[in-house]
């Protein structure tokens, strides 16, 4: 049977000790989408939501959460993060009426654990953050997958997803 890491001998919650595990290179890769209006896509692709520069605003919330994971993901150890790099994409086809905007976040460190959740959570606070700028021309957004793209570092190995959806 697996033994579970974050549980102690009670049988409760615990963070894991890591001061025993190599510092390597950690770094990993995360995806999330949303799905908007065409209205949405017109007001950021003109620079025209009231708010100001969606993709900049929803850039530095996803770097900041990334430097914060630890703060609201329980058994994750405060990480000394070395480069967050949030990129965006659009998808799309205007016969089917969809615009969809693809982040991709890139989280790096040198430590003694990954960066995953790091990734994961700037790339679900950059969508989240998208649809707070966006929600006053349409509320019908939707967002995801958000899932982990790629891993490496660390000692259980690098990890590629085989698909992305």
């Amino acid at each position: 049977m697996t033994k579970f890491t974050h549980f102690n001998e009670q049988g409760r919650a615990k963070m894991v000790d890591i001061s025993q595990k190599e510092e390597t290179i950690r770094i990993a890769i995360a995806h999330s989408s949303i799905i908007v209006s065409k209205v949405i896509y017109e007001e950021i692709a003109n620079g025209t939501n009231k708010k100001g520069d969606v993709f900049a605003v929803a850039q530095v919330a996803g770097i900041m959460t990334a430097k914060q994971t630890s703060q609201i993901i329980p058994m994750c150890h405060p990480i000394a993060l070395k480069s967050v790099n949030i990129t965006f994409d659009w998808l799309i086809d205007e016969e089917k009426n969809h615009y969809e905007i693809n982040i991709e976040t890139e989280v790096k460190t040198k430590g003694s654990t990954g960066v995953e959740m790091e990734a994961l959570t700037a790339a679900s606070v950059t969508a989240l953050t998208i649809y707070d700028m966006c929600k006053a021309a349409d509320k019908n957004m939707i967002i995801g997958p958000t899932m982990l793209l790629k891993k490496s570092g660390g000692k259980s190995g690098d990890y590629i997803r085989s698909s992305q959806k």
